[in-house]
């Protein structure tokens, strides 16, 4: 390229040729919060050649072309934790489709509804950058922007700390019973001392 001539460089993966292309066939889009993150789901169905292509994150998982049969599913992993991820693609009428996606086999709301049972999430900004802090209820698994901390657990008068750390800040998870059945165990992060409230699910 001449020197002074300042038409932009494509490589094959961003010319604006192909990201049209990518456009036209994208069916669905889904936003997915799991422990180590939200992941982007994009799913691309041609409808007339049958090609299926799924993107985590943007980065291709599957890729088929010249599809005969138009309907189906496609599985795949997701996150940390390669959590499995089915697409359902079902005819509704004539030409016209509807995609599903399960997570570990329960359609999203239901996974999302029984996440916020077994999950806390606290957002929070600390050093000039935002964290997400994720706490299995289950395993008292601890996330903070998809790492699965170390973690050190203490039993205290009133119920148990859990106690981590980002960076050079104390943090721990504070679990204290409700007193109530239904409530259960409350889970407080305490950073620096600081109370932080928590991210309704």
């Amino acid at each position: 390229m001449a020197s002074g001539d300042d038409s932009p460089i494509f490589d094959d993966d961003e010319s604006p040729l192909y990201n049209l292309e990518k456009m036209t066939d994208l069916v669905a889009v889904w936003d997915v919060a799991l422990s180590d993150g939200v992941h982007k789901i994009e799913f691309e169905h041609g409808t007339t050649s049958g090609k299926r292509v799924v993107y985590v994150d943007g980065k291709e998982e599957i890729r088929k072309e010249w599809m005969f049969k138009l309907v189906g599913k496609e599985t795949f992993c997701v996150g940390a934790a390669k959590t499995k991820a089915t697409i359902n693609i079902d005819a509704v009428s004539g030409f016209a489709y509807e995609y599903t996606l399960e997570i570990d086999g329960k359609s999203l709301k239901k996974y999302m509804e029984n996440r916020s049972k077994t999950t806390n999430t606290w957002v929070l900004h600390l050093d000039g950058e935002d964290l997400r802090v994720v706490l299995e209820k289950d395993t008292m698994d601890v996330w903070c922007n998809g790492q699965k901390m170390e973690t050190a657990g203490e039993f205290v008068d009133d119920g148990t700390e859990t106690h981590f750390s980002v960076g050079n800040h104390a943090c721990y998870i504070k679990a204290v019973s409700s007193g109530k059945r239904r409530e259960g165990i409350i889970h407080t992060l305490i950073v620096d001392n600081r109370e932080i409230p928590e991210l309704p699910q």
